[in-house]
């Protein structure tokens, strides 16, 4: 039967008129298709507090984490307080943040009175979940409040992960026989699951999470595991862009990208969807659409099995990354295993080696920082690293951001005049390492950061004179 998943995004769930929105959208679209289901994001800015809050208990700062606990508590009611809720809607709202929220300083307690010095991410992805869980709350008592079967689901019931805390990968044979013995039954009596996005559980029920953007993978899963027709993203921006609008002013809307080009896009630093929410999609052919909240009426990005009859140029991302280079050459592999070691100690993800080159007498590695391993992640590798050269493990090499520039488009690998159009418009700025993706939909280069600014105006001007998709 028809099936529709839709993830909101903070923005949406995080002030009356994007909740306003969401509800029209909500009540609009339940009567189209015979099955629906929400996930929802934490409000914008909470997932980030919470981290911090971990943070504050890891150092037993008691005041510090109480303080955050408090802020999250006065912002969620103010907003509760503006809703059209009935009294007695609202009081059992109010009920269930409050829980949460005396849960979650239970669990900061006990990570402060912890004896042991070394990191509890299993108590980390409990505490950092609950901006989900408050924010599924609310929407589905406003979803109640506007006569339709609204019901909060906890994903650590549903979605089952391994336990790489931090960013966990989804079971999909589990995952799928739980959805089917809870959501299904749910789903047939005309109920609404409003789903957290970003968490999940061990098969003992330890909580966990997805990265950063998790919420857009758990809409994936569980489109996957319920054979859904269709997933739509619904954020604050008109779609998938030809760059981000933060960074370049006259970016513009993709209004079509294959499932390989918006996979390139997300893991080279396309910060609106996760990287890796597409593969469960097009493994099974579930259409994606990419949707401002604010605008229903736009028609955004559509993703999906496309092919194009030329190559075309359709994006520039920029993502951040670590190079190393020594004055010599060699094997890489003692390298290569001690960066991968170190991010997984400080961000609990494996390194991506994007790029390698050696001559002569000189060898470059030049590492990808996903967005999923979370803002510090960079500098928490830059402070390891330098400490491994000081201390002789990494001797001979120096260390140095750098970021990666990548282009995306169709057929890029059959198209040498497309790819000298990249590098002739890059002329002038030192390029350390080049490459293009086996998938035929991506050119990267590996520059500077310095003059990473200055590289994606360059090419993004080469994208504006090609046609739009």
């Amino acid at each position: 039967m028809p099936t529709l998943v839709m993830k909101f995004g903070g923005n949406s769930v995080g002030m009356t008129t994007g909740l306003t929105q969401l509800l029209s959208i909500v009540l609009f679209e339940q009567e189209r298709w015979e099955r629906l289901l929400l996930v929802v994001s934490a409000l914008e800015g909470v997932t980030d507090a919470l981290l911090e809050a971990a943070r504050l208990a890891q150092l037993g700062n008691r005041r510090g984490y109480r303080r955050i606990v408090g802020t999250l508590r006065t912002r969620h009611l103010a907003l509760i307080e503006h809703l059209p809720l009935g009294s007695n809607e609202r009081a059992a709202l109010q009920a269930d943040i409050d829980r949460l929220l005396f849960d979650m300083l239970d669990t900061c307690q006990a990570l402060a009175d912890s004896e042991t010095s070394s990191p509890r991410p299993e108590a980390i992805d409990a505490i950092i979940g609950v901006g989900e869980r408050l924010a599924a709350r609310i929407v589905a008592a406003l979803l109640r409040q506007n006569g339709l079967r609204g019901v909060a689901i906890d994903a650590t019931d549903i979605v089952i992960t391994d336990n790489v805390y931090g960013n966990a990968t989804p079971n999909l044979p589990l995952t799928r026989e739980r959805i089917n013995e809870m959501l299904a039954p749910m789903l047939e009596r005309k109920i609404l699951p409003v789903i957290t996005g970003f968490i999940g559980a061990t098969t003992t029920g330890t909580p966990t999470t997805l990265g950063r953007g998790g919420s857009d993978y758990t809409a994936s899963i569980l489109a996957a595991c319920t054979d859904a027709q269709e997933v739509w993203i619904w954020t604050d921006v008109d779609g998938m862009m030809s760059a981000d609008p933060r960074d370049v002013e006259d970016a513009r809307v993709i209004p079509r990208l294959s499932y390989n080009e918006t996979a390139e896009l997300a893991y080279f630093g396309a910060r609106l969807l996760h990287a890796r929410m597409i593969a469960p999609l097009q493994d099974r052919h579930i259409s994606l659409r990419v949707r401002n909240v604010f605008k229903p009426q736009s028609a955004g990005t559509t993703i999906g099995e496309i092919v194009e009859s030329a190559p075309q140029l359709k994006a520039v991302t920029r993502i951040n990354g670590l190079g190393l280079f020594a004055s010599h050459n060699g094997a890489l592999h003692t390298v290569m295993n001690l960066v991968d070691d170190t991010l997984f100690d400080v961000a609990g993800i494996h390194a991506e080696v994007v790029f390698t080159s050696q001559s002569a007498w000189q060898s470059f590695l030049g590492f990808l920082i996903p967005t999923s391993a979370g803002p510090d992640a960079l500098h928490a590798l830059n402070s390891s690293i330098e400490s491994h050269i000081h201390n002789g493990g990494l001797s001979g090499w120096t260390h140095y951001p750098v970021t990666i520039l990548t282009v995306i488009g169709s057929q890029m690998n059959e198209s040498r005049s497309t790819v000298a159009g990249i590098l002739l418009a890059l002329e002038g700025l030192r390029l350390l390492a080049l490459s293009q993706s086996p998938s035929n939909d991506s050119f990267s280069v590996v520059i500077e950061t310095s003059a990473a600014d200055e590289a994606l105006l360059r090419v993004h001007r080469l994208l504006s004179h090609a046609p739009s998709s």
